[in-house]
């Protein structure tokens, strides 16, 4: 269709001036639109029409491309008031831009159990970060955060890798499980830690526009959605981590013992502290 490339052609030029910086659209539109969109453009004016080209590609439910022709449409805000905004999101820059993107139910499965996973360490971050905090006794942790900065600044220069950056999150996050999830008291240096974590966080959220809501609150919810597909209820869950906490107060400990087995084989994983019993859906 000429007249559409024409008309595309001269909207672009007369807003964006002669070159334009970034042009994207679909991988299926490369030709014949965006072939005669160049040739019309720079027939035109004699410079080059887009610096840089982004093509995206499908969007997938299952194994059929979504399309009008096909009627699986679904819109963003009709998937965010089923779910939420933040697994929208992150549903979207978990794979390139250039791959294919499945918006099956396994892989909005996976999505939340990493949101919950990234929230969970945010949440234990922001707690252990009220503490008193030694900075030097977690200089080696703070190293860990500027090469995972350098390595995810490094992703997205190449040709804006969001997958990439995210495994540099969850490395981030193993090592800061492994050194601030352990029994006893919060340590100037899990405290410092934890402030320096959620500051890595957020620095990485505002490129992403991702992880910057409250994390205990969101973590509920995507527990609430975890639960649901268990089959489980809060309050089920409430009455047997109240049983386990009067059992181990009455030193109870064998039944204490069985009821966190009871739970872990739910999926449920408790954590106790000077504070009290917390649980989460394992992720």
């Amino acid at each position: 269709r000429p007249g559409w490339h024409i008309e595309c052609s001269a909207m672009a030029r007369g807003l964006l001036g002669d070159s334009i910086d970034i042009h994207g659209g679909g991988l299926d539109l490369i030709f014949p639109h965006h072939e005669n969109e160049i040739a019309q453009s720079e027939g035109a004016t004699g410079k080059p029409f887009a610096r840089y080209w982004m093509h995206n590609n499908m969007l997938n439910f299952g194994t059929q491309k979504m399309s009008k022709s096909l009627g699986n449409v679904r819109s963003a805000r009709s998937f965010m008031q089923e779910y939420n905004a933040e697994i929208f999101k992150y549903l979207m820059l978990s794979a390139h831009y250039r791959s294919v993107l499945d918006f099956s139910p396994v892989q909005i499965e996976h999505v939340i159990s990493n949101l919950a996973r990234i929230y969970s360490a945010m949440n234990l971050a922001e707690k252990q970060s009220k503490s008193p905090a030694d900075d030097m006794a977690a200089s080696d942790f703070a190293k860990i955060l500027s090469d995972a900065k350098q390595g995810v600044e490094k992703s997205f220069d190449d040709d804006f890798n969001t997958p990439e950056a995210l495994a540099r999150l969850f490395e981030v996050i193993r090592v800061f499980n492994s050194l601030a999830r352990t029994p006893g008291p919060v340590t100037p240096k899990k405290a410092a830690m934890g402030k320096a974590f959620i500051e890595w966080t957020k620095w990485l959220g505002g490129l992403m526009s991702l992880f910057s809501e409250p994390p205990a609150q969101f973590l509920q919810t995507l527990d609430d959605m975890l639960l649901k597909q268990k089959n489980l209820e809060r309050q089920q869950i409430n009455v047997l981590v109240e049983a386990r906490s009067a059992a181990r107060s009455n030193k109870d400990f064998k039944r204490a013992d069985e009821l966190r087995d009871q739970l872990q084989q739910m999926g449920i994983l408790v954590q106790d502290s000077v504070q009290g019993s917390e649980w989460e859906v394992a992720k």
